[in-house]
């Protein structure tokens, strides 16, 4: 039995010792260090811990974009996207008020900290699932404030699991070779410390409550697919774990080829990508090209001339890509677009919506698509995020065409979408189901919330009569439907989605091998009794 049980969000088996990521630095009491300062000259002193203030503020956004240039993939676009929280003018405004009141550097910009987090978590949705982020920035600026060594991951000189509460984008990304696996108590399926470990093939765990009462030194088994810590006695079990393990990773990069069931019925096996960078060699295309990531760490919108370079890059390096319009919005904000603040982001102007606000990143955006297909040749799929009725996909089918764009679709991240599969289909040349949102809006749950992980589980029998509605509807339609959420890279469910009569999955790189493999071993009709 199990010792500790999470939700597994990067499959695979390690095992070896627990290390525990050290806390954050301790705040001294409120101008402790500076007090004589303070009683001399207040003024002089409130500016001193202004500058203070910045300098922090600026050395952490500097630290995060160079550690940013030195990464690729994912773990690039997550590093720019917080270094442009540290340089977020409101944050630093804040917390140079609180100087500016009398606070030290260090309690400033925990004042301001804390104000922004608050702020976060009210606005619920993508913004709250950020939170993370920002603690790890307040941590990093604090350290930096105290002359302390800034928090993250212990390096013992030998392969350890990493246990922590939650890891920050810049922790993730840098993992070294040691770590075998990760452990934390918070996150979900779709945080950062998911796609990250994702991407590099390490086995994780979230919201595992009591990780962290793991002693550091203690022998754990990590299992990442079923999300269970099991406690080990000795070192040849460990090593037992990490040869299966290391047979099962040899078996699969011997995988190669196109999807197939065991009788050769054809599934597209596709990645997810933000750039060129995520490509890998044997692809059969690109489900997912999130061009949000050439719109991250902005303050002016990309130029025309500049995303068809960028759209130009990958349509030259990829057989298939599909293309997905941008995905922004008060959920996920960008400087650029200027939205207003909303009670309810994740409820709000996000996806295809922003349209109703700012149609001209929507045109910019398909001409580049477009310019670049012409460049290069390619027939790029265009997809538009958060569609959810047939006006909306009609709609989107009109503009993209009328750029010249030949194969469009939309994605299916609404229930309503969903419900109405058939009609949407009657617009538009193909659908790519989001799983991630879906199960976020079919069951109303939050999707980093680690209490409710149960319902974000892409087995959860609503979740897929949903995606059975659209898959159906494709069969009738004679057009095809994918899955490009998690949902898509889970080995064990691939077949239920090929059962349930999906044309396509589309996941991290990482992931390919264990899927072809899995589909093999069954055909078609053994991939549809498993329903």
């Amino acid at each position: 039995m199990p010792d500790l049980a999470g939700l597994g969000v990067s499959p695979g088996l390690a095992a070896g010792p627990v290390m525990r990521m050290a806390g954050p630095p301790a705040l001294p009491a409120p101008q402790e260090a500076a007090a004589e300062a303070w009683m001399a000259d207040p003024k002089a002193e409130a500016n001193a811990q202004r500058a203070a203030v910045a300098e922090a503020l600026a050395a952490v956004a500097l630290e995060l974009n160079e550690r940013a240039e030195k990464a690729e993939g994912p773990a690039r676009e997550v590093l720019e996207a917080q270094a442009m929280m540290a340089e977020d003018p409101m944050l630093l405004e804040g917390a140079q008020a609180h100087a500016a009141q009398g606070l030290d550097a260090a309690h400033a910009l925990q004042a301001a900290f804390d104000e922004h987090r608050q702020a976060f978590l009210a606005a619920g949705g993508y913004i709250a699932e950020r939170v993370a982020d920002l603690d790890d920035l307040r941590h990093r600026a604090i350290a930096h404030v105290l002359g302390l060594p800034m928090p993250g991951i212990p390096a013992p000189g030998h392969p350890f699991v990493l246990v922590a509460e939650d890891l920050s984008p810049a922790d993730t990304a840098t993992l070294g070779p040691d770590v075998l696996a990760i452990v934390t108590e918070q996150g979900g399926p779709t945080s950062h410390t998911a796609i990250l470990a994702r991407s590099k093939g390490l086995p994780a765990i979230v919201a595992c409550a009591g990780a962290r009462d793991l002693p550091d030194s203690a022998l754990v088994a990590i299992d990442g697919t079923t999300g269970t810590v099991t406690r080990l006695e000795t070192a040849e079990q460990a090593a037992e774990v990490n040869e299966r393990q290391r047979s099962e990773t040899a078996r699969l990069s011997a995988s190669t080829g196109p999807g197939r069931t065991a009788d050769g019925h054809p599934v597209e096996l596709l990645l997810n990508i933000g750039s060129a960078q995520d490509l890998v060699k044997d692809a059969e295309g690109v489900g997912l090209f999130r061009t949000e990531f050439l719109f991250l760490g902005r303050r002016t919108e990309p130029t025309f001339d500049e995303q068809a370079d960028a759209y130009a890059e990958v349509f030259k390096a990829a057989p298939k890509v599909v293309v997905r319009t941008l995905d922004a919005g008060t959920d996920k904000p960008l400087p650029f677009l200027d939205l207003p603040e909303e009670n309810n982001p994740a409820l709000g102007i996000r996806g295809l919506r922003v349209d109703r606000v700012r149609p001209a990143v929507l045109d910019t955006q398909l001409a580049a698509i477009a310019e670049a297909a012409r460049r290069t040749g390619a027939a790029p799929w265009v997809m538009a995020p958060m569609v959810a009725t047939r006006q909306e996909a009609a709609a989107f089918a009109e503009r993209a065409r009328g750029h010249g764009i030949g194969r469009v679709g939309v994605m299916i991240e609404v229930p309503a979408a969903a419900l109405m599969a058939d009609e949407l289909l009657e617009e538009v040349d193909f659908l790519s189901i989001g799983t991630n949102d879906l199960s976020q809006y079919a069951f109303a749950a939050d999707r980093q919330h680690p209490g409710l992980a149960d319902l974000l589980d892409p087995w959860q029998p609503a979740l897929l009569r949903l995606v059975r509605l659209c898959a159906e509807a494709g069969l009738r339609a004679g057009k095809p439907v994918g899955v490009c959420g998690e949902a898509a890279g889970d080995a064990r469910l691939a077949p239920v989605l090929v059962g349930l009569g999906v044309t396509s999955l589309s996941m991290a790189a990482v992931r390919v091998p264990a899927v072809r493999e899995a589909l093999k071993a069954l055909t078609l009709a053994e991939c549809q009794r498993l329903l």
